[in-house]
C-alpha cells in the first residue's frame, strides 16, 4: 500500500523530504471520511513514486490537526517541500485532488 499513516513525530521529516505531499486528515467514526478513503487509496496507487500520500487520524494525532487548523474532516492538505499550498475540505471526486497534484508535479 502506498499510503503512509503519519505519527506527529515523523510527519515533518517525511513531508519535507517529499517534493509533493497530499495528507488526508480523518477519523474512524467519520462517515464522509470512509467515503473518501477509497479515493485517497486510488490516488496513492496512481501517484506512487511521485507524490507522498498520507493519512492523519485526528483522534490519535490531535496536535497535527490543530497545527494545520483542521476544523472539519475529511480535510486534505497539499504540501510542497513541507509547506501547505492548498487544501480541500469534504468529500470530492478524485479529479478535485488529482488536478491539484497534476498542476504541481
Amino acid at each position: 500500500m502506498a499510503i503512509k499513516h503519519f505519527k506527529t513525530s515523523e510527519f515533518d521529516a517525511a513531508v519535507e523530504a517529499a517534493p509533493l505531499a497530499m495528507v488526508d486528515f480523518w477519523a474512524s467514526w467519520c462517515g464522509p471520511c470512509k467515503m473518501l478513503s477509497p479515493v485517497v487509496e486510488s490516488i496513492a496507487d496512481q501517484y506512487e513514486g511521485k507524490v507522498l500520500v498520507g493519512k492523519v487520524n485526528v483522534d490519535e494525532e490531535p496536535d497535527l490537526a490543530r497545527r494545520f487548523g483542521v476544523m472539519s474532516i475529511p480535510t486534505v492538505v497539499f504540501l510542497k517541500n513541507g509547506k501547505e499550498f492548498d487544501r480541500k475540505v469534504g468529500v470530492m471526486p478524485a479529479g478535485a485532488f488529482t488536478s491539484v497534484l497534476d498542476n504541481n508535479l
